[in-house]
């Protein structure tokens, strides 16, 4: 069965109201953007976020945000988003917040069925309170849990017919870690060749971690984001 969808709508009809989704991207760039618009555009809410920050004012996931679709989001900043914070204070959405090594490494956890882990960042701040500490080599560390998703929606440059990814510079960030970290994963991409085609020295992503790609119709250029249809 091909994983080739020839819609944005079609390749996000698994999400679910209420859903955990892991989203790539660190703000706009290497974000699924074509993805996070279909989502706009769709009826699902009650979305929980998983992603470095939640977009910018009213672009990507701003553009959620601001339909009141996230209840709650978990990255490691959220300040280059006015309307996060004041979402917060009205008490509109919940935030959590992990440093971003910590966030990747959640993930990374997630994806490899490791539950939990001791770090010491955080450790004596106000995101390690509550948090159990154990002190390995007479230095103390707090106990992070691992993250998961119910779908992931990532960005890659190019895909294979049988879902095999390679990324295009900085959309390597978060994208390649929550692609082992879903249930079910989604892929938009800039181009697909058939198989055989990418050089498999290139390929970041296998696979086997991918059920569903689609071409992108929305792209960040200088000017923003803009339609490629």
């Amino acid at each position: 069965m091909t994983k080739i969808k020839n819609s944005i709508k079609e390749a996000l009809s698994v999400v679910k109201s209420g859903d955990t989704l892991l989203v790539g991207g660190f703000g706009l760039v290497g974000s699924p953007l074509s993805l996070i618009e279909g989502l706009i555009n769709s009826d699902v809410d009650n979305l929980t976020v998983v992603s470095n920050n939640l977009g910018e004012q009213n672009r990507g996931l701003g553009k959620l945000l601001n339909q009141g679709k996230i209840k709650k989001g978990i990255g490691s900043y959220f300040t280059s988003n006015r309307d996060v914070g004041e979402a917060y204070k009205k008490g509109i959405i919940e935030l959590e917040l992990s440093p971003q090594g910590t966030l990747a490494e959640r993930m990374r956890a997630g994806g490899v069925g490791i539950p939990a882990f001791y770090t010491q960042t955080a450790q004596g701040t106000d995101l390690g309170k509550g948090k159990e500490e154990r002190c390995f080599n007479g230095d103390k560390y707090i106990l992070e849990t691992a993250l998961r998703g119910n779908v992931a929606l990532i960005r890659a440059h190019k895909a294979d017919t049988l879902g095999n990814l390679v990324y295009y510079k900085t959309a390597r960030n978060f994208n390649p870690i929550m692609a082992t970290a879903a249930d079910y994963v989604i892929a938009e991409v800039d181009e697909i060749v058939e198989a055989g085609e990418l050089d498999p020295e290139c390929i970041v992503t296998p696979h086997l971690y991918v059920d569903t790609i689609v071409k992108a119709t929305h792209i960040l250029t200088k000017e923003g984001v803009v339609y490629n249809g």
